[in-house]
């Protein structure tokens, strides 16, 4: 437990929007998805994760709507809309070329 790491806001737009790209998700499925995917490292805290999805759904980058969760619960579901597709292109390719600057800083000093 000690080593995970809370999400930024900017990596977490990217990851959000990443995770529910193949399929509509509930938020705690979202957070339980990006942490099981990232060997438990990454943690999305509700603080974080609703403020995120809310915004990204007032940029159109995503949609909500009603559904039922795996228990029978009334849960949102978020999904990717055709405009979250193309800045999700946008964002990951801005995140190889951030990763990349600061992987050669880490190598070279």
């Amino acid at each position: 437990m000690g080593d995970q790491t809370d999400v930024l806001q900017g990596p977490l737009d990217l990851l959000l929007m990443r995770t529910i790209a193949l399929e509509p998700l509930h938020g705690w499925a979202i957070a339980q998805r990006i942490q099981q995917i990232s060997d438990d490292l990454l943690r999305v805290r509700q603080g974080s994760l609703y403020p995120a999805l809310h915004r990204l759904e007032h940029q159109g980058w995503i949609t909500a709507q009603w559904g039922a969760s795996d228990n029978n619960r009334r849960a949102r579901f978020y999904a990717l809309t055709k405009a979250g597709r193309k800045q999700l292109e946008a964002e990951v390719a801005k995140w190889e070329r951030l990763s990349a600057g600061v992987n050669l800083v880490l190598q070279r000093t």
